[in-house]
Order: C-alpha cells, then structure tokens, then sequence
C-alpha cells in the first residue's frame, strides 16, 4: 500500500543531562554512529524523505554533524519547554507544508534518540495512516516491564481511549503492557489546531506533545493506536547503562541484518 506524503518531525534539542556527555544526547555514538543518525535512515527507509529536525542544547554541533543529510530542515528550539514546545517550533514550516500540499501531509513525530527504530513499523504505522485518515494515529509497544512508561487504555471494544502516564495510573492500569513510545502520526491541519490548544499547565510548566492526542479525541476527531512497535524499539535511552544495553542488541541486530 502507498503512504501519502509525509513529513517528520525529529525531536533532538535535548541535552541527556544523565549520559556523563557534554554532546547533545542524539549525538551520542551509538556503535560507532550518532543515535540520530539511526533514526534518519529508519525514516528514509520507510520512505519519509521531509525531515525537520529541532536543535536545541548545543545546536550548532547537531547542524554540523548532519550538514551532509538530505531533506533535513533545521529548526531552533531555543528554550527547552517540553516535546509539544518543541513541535510548536515547528508550526511555520508545517503550515507552509500544509499551504502546497493543500490538504497538508501526514506529520510523523518522533525522538531523536531511539536508534533501535525500524522501517518496518514506521512503515506500518503510516500505511494504517493512509487507509483510516484519522486525525491521529500512535504508535505503541508492548513491554513485559512497562516502568516508567505511559500506558495506553483502551475501551472495551479495543478503541483507543487514553494515555495514562505511570504517576497517574491506578492499579489496574499499571497492569497494562501496551505502552506510549512517543511516536505518533498525524494529520497536519490536526496538528496544528491541537499545537494551538496545548497548556502547561503541570508541575514543570512544559508543553507536551503527548497531550495533543487528548485534545483531537475530546474535540470529536478520531484518534487511534497501532501496536505497531516491536519491543526491542522500547528500549530506551537515559543513562550509560542503558546506552550500553541499546548498543549490545544494535550490535546484534545489525550482524543478522548481514548474516
């Protein structure tokens, strides 16, 4: 099945305070390459070819070290105020997008630091994507350990309903393995009208994208989720040891590709 016209939206201001690195945290080298670097081809591969990257902590090291890269946009996120502020800084560009593409691409929005990302499930959440049309679709995993994680609640028939962050869960809903891997796609127009609507009104005062699901749902548009996400894609990275843990399956991954 063909994709419609996508563009990302590659989250990469943050610093990795935790990584003992004074390198922006997507460049940190993951065998051998930056993290980012990983993420780019998974979305080339899946045929996304529009990349805009936000930079932020130590910009100018990100812009150089993908100066090469094609089809890659900069654009500055020069306070750190959460995801959603970080696609809010986007918004000039996206509705330029929106203005020549009429009805506006699909806007997939993802971290820069999951180099275990795989075409294939970007892949397969764009191809739901293209056949529902819905005004947004998330991409979910399921993890046998889901600490941390936000949960993804659904209805009795199966439906999309919520994320629930694991500080707000209750009991039951920590039971549940299906989770938020902050990788969602979305009608652009959606998008944008969501990014207009967002608050910070938390305890850190940030924007966060994951609130923009919430807002199309409540408004009446339809939002769903795709257990699309394989598990080793929720491996994460905050720390040393993690990176460490991410590098040996990459490391794997990587020599079956060639096996």
């Amino acid at each position: 099945m063909s994709i419609i016209p996508t563009t990302a939206v590659i989250l990469a201001a943050g610093k990795g305070t935790r990584m003992k690195s004074e390198l922006p945290k997507v460049l940190v080298p993951v065998a051998g390459r930056p993290m980012i670097e990983y993420v780019l081809d998974a979305l080339r591969a899946a045929g996304v070819q529009d990349l805009i990257v936000v930079v932020g902590y130590r910009a100018d090291l990100v812009r150089k070290a993908l100066q090469s890269q094609t089809g890659v946009t900069f654009v500055d996120q020069t306070e750190q105020l959460g995801t959603g502020h970080a696609v809010m800084t986007c918004r000039k560009e996206l509705a330029r997008r929106r203005v020549v593409a009429d009805a506006g691409p699909a806007v997939l929005v993802v971290a820069g630091d999951s180099p275990m990302m795989q075409p294939s499930s970007l892949r397969g959440l764009l191809e739901e994507f293209s056949r529902r049309r819905p005004a947004c679709l998330i991409g979910t995993a399921t993890k046998e350990d889901p600490q941390g994680l936000g949960r993804v609640v659904r209805d009795s028939a199966g439906e999309f309903l919520k994320i629930v962050e694991e500080k707000d869960a209750t009991a039951a809903e920590k039971q549940i393995t299906e989770v938020n891997m902050s990788c969602y796609a979305f009608d652009c127009g959606a998008l944008l009208d969501a990014l207009d609507q967002l608050k910070n009104n938390n305890a850190q005062r940030e924007y966060y994208i994951t609130d923009a699901p919430a807002i199309l749902k409540d408004s009446g548009a339809d939002v769903a989720a795709l257990n699309v996400l394989l598990p080793v894609e929720a491996l994460s990275i905050n720390t040393v040891d993690e990176l460490a843990a991410v590098e040996r399956e990459l490391v794997k991954m990587l020599e079956s590709a060639r096996a």
